[in-house]
């Protein structure tokens, strides 16, 4: 599995660390976009796009972004496989990405207005 994510927000860098101490079932590659910009070319996608979401190549080679890309994470880790299934039931599902969405687009904003990139 390949994370995306973006150390230039603190938010995201706090919660990614947090993320590598825990155990996980398949080995996970963790690529900082705002080290190396690019590493967006991995994901097809523009460098913007990846700061304001979250990307996972999962075990399937499949690509998730944003809440999916954290069930994906969940998934492969033991302690947070509960998580995953919980909130990946239908309507669950979509209201986390709503939710998820929202906050990563304020987040995104806040990060722009601190220059953080």
């Amino acid at each position: 599995m390949k994370v995306y994510y973006n150390s230039g927000c603190p938010v995201c860098k706090a919660g990614i660390e947090g993320q590598m101490e825990k155990d996980s079932s398949c080995e996970i590659q963790w690529n900082d976009v705002h080290k190396d910009n690019n590493l967006v070319s991995e994901v097809e996608s523009d460098l913007e796009f990846v700061r304001k979401r979250l990307h996972v190549i999962d075990e399937k080679g499949e690509l998730q972004v944003g809440f999916d890309a954290f069930l994906a994470i969940w998934f492969n880790s033991p302690q947070e496989v509960w998580k995953a299934k919980l909130f990946g039931i239908p309507g669950i599902r979509q209201l986390c990405q709503l939710l998820y969405n929202i906050f990563a687009a304020v987040l995104y904003k806040w990060n722009k207005a601190k220059k953080h990139w």
